[in-house]
């Protein structure tokens, strides 16, 4: 179980990882198909963590794995992929700045799903932060 400072770093890295996703992206695009484009960065995504998975020694047989494990995992895959195809058709077409917040409504999403499907109960004052989100992003998209 992860410590609460734990989960709150890697957290942190992913919003900056993401941030720099977002920027690289929009930069790379230029000229290229924004599906092609999808496509280069899943493999060098395989690529790299399959040499992190490898290195640290954590491959096991996938297969020796739950069918309800790999299910999930398989529906997050797809779920993935059709995400990155759409946000990176996205970033071809608009700007970063409007892109990026818009991607992070799925933040709000996650709160609704994770109340309606895992049972997750967020308390008044993070229902109030997710809120506060979702009218962000929601004037950070909206164009005058």
């Amino acid at each position: 179980m992860a410590t609460s400072h734990t989960w709150f770093f890697w957290a942190a890295m992913s919003a900056v990882f993401a941030a720099l996703t977002a920027i690289f992206a929009k930069i790379g695009l230029e000229g290229v198909d924004s599906d092609l484009a999808t496509l280069i960065r899943t493999a060098i995504i395989v690529f790299l963590l399959g040499a992190f998975v490898g290195l640290t020694g954590k491959w096991v047989n996938p297969l020796s794995l739950s069918g309800r494990a790999l299910f999930f995992l398989a529906l997050s895959a797809l779920a993935t992929g059709v995400s990155w195809v759409c946000y990176f058709r996205a970033l071809k077409a608009g700007d970063a700045s409007q892109v990026a917040p818009v991607d992070k409504f799925s933040l709000v999403l996650v709160a609704v799903f994770a109340f309606l499907f895992l049972g997750e109960r967020p308390s008044t004052r993070e229902w109030i932060g997710i809120a506060l989100v979702a009218i962000g992003v929601l004037t950070l998209a909206i164009r005058r």
